[in-house]
């Protein structure tokens, strides 16, 4: 806020500017020399824009081995994207949490203090529902979670927690650890109120259900690593660290993603008073005969088709042919 003059010092300004002993030409002269930013003391700028950017890039990479693992886990389509990353202070992070919530408090080793990972609870009830067998949906009215419920939510936090090494690498080699879930953010103050931290905000999209899942990452944690948080510092790194491999390296990485595979012995279709009506011995047949190959799907997509089998104790089916789609 600019200075506020008193009556008498606007009496005392007009009377100067009508006698001519100051001009408004100095005045502005004044003003520009000046350069005055206006900077806020409570509330530091420790992130940088570009700094913050950079999280983004880091976490998107974060978002996509998320989106895939919770895929394959939960057995239905997932999608997560970055929806931001901001600078703020510690207490309006956690000011905006509703008990019950789900904290999983990090250690970011080898750096020294803890991130939170918070997910809404919509989303974790969602991911429980999904786990136990059911569609993945919500519930209406929001809850404590059990004991088995937050076990459940504990391994999925492990596999959440251990995903953070692979985007970092290319600032710092981690190894991080969850160290407990909380469901009351009460009881959860890993730095002073004031300190600043950098939020980043994950979108999760698990069928019809959305949730948020926030990254409280304290200016502390990362202060040894700050002049690393820019892309130009990345994209130099690993173009040096792999040369002329780094087409390579993007190849392997490609190469190492996992994809669902299914085989399809048929299909047909009954009645709902035949499903009902169905028990054991009964024989429901199928659409194709017992010496035809099997669709091998790649994902939803029909890719091969093979014979059923054994292999070392366990069922297998042997690729007999592959099966071109027009588009390729």
């Amino acid at each position: 806020m600019g200075e506020v003059l008193s009556q008498s010092e606007i009496d005392e300004l007009f009377k100067a500017l009508n006698t001519g002993e100051l001009s408004v030409n100095e005045i502005q002269e004044a003003n520009e020399q000046k350069g005055v930013k206006v900077y806020d003391f409570a509330r530091p700028s420790k992130f940088s824009k570009e700094q913050l950017r950079t999280l983004e890039i880091i976490f998107e990479s974060y978002a996509r081995l998320v989106s895939t693992y919770l895929s394959g886990h939960l057995r239905t389509l997932v999608s997560v994207e970055v929806m931001n990353a901001e600078a703020v202070t510690y207490s309006e992070f956690s000011n905006a949490l509703i008990n019950p919530v789900i904290l999983a408090i990090t250690d970011f080793k080898p750096l020294k203090g803890s991130v939170i990972l918070e997910l809404t609870p919509n989303m974790g009830y969602a991911i429980i529902d999904r786990v136990l067998g059911g569609s993945g949906v919500g519930i209406e009215k929001i809850r404590e979670f059990t004991d088995i419920e937050r076990v459940i939510l504990e391994k999925i936090f492990v596999q959440f927690v251990q995903l953070l090494r692979e985007p970092w690498q290319n600032v710092v080699e981690l190894d991080p650890i969850l160290e407990k879930i909380e469901t009351n953010s009460q009881v959860v103050q890993i730095i002073s109120p004031n300190e600043i931290i950098a939020l980043v905000t994950l979108n999760i999209k698990i069928g019809n259900v959305a949730g948020m899942m926030n990254i409280c990452i304290p200016h502390l944690v990362i202060e040894s690593i700050m002049d690393k948080l820019n892309t130009k510092y990345w994209f130099t790194q690993k173009e040096q660290e792999l040369g002329p491999s780094y087409e390579e390296y993007i190849e392997k990485m490609i190469e190492r993603s996992k994809v669902p595979v299914k085989a399809v012995l048929g299909k047909t279709h009954i009645t709902v008073r035949e499903f009902l009506e169905l028990k054991c011995t009964d024989i429901v047949k199928l659409d194709r005969d017992i010496d035809s190959d099997l669709d091998i799907y790649v994902g939803n997509i029909l890719k091969f088709s093979g014979t059923p089998g054994e292999y070392k104790n366990k069922v297998a089916i042997k690729i007999n042919e592959v099966i071109q789609r027009e588009d390729e």
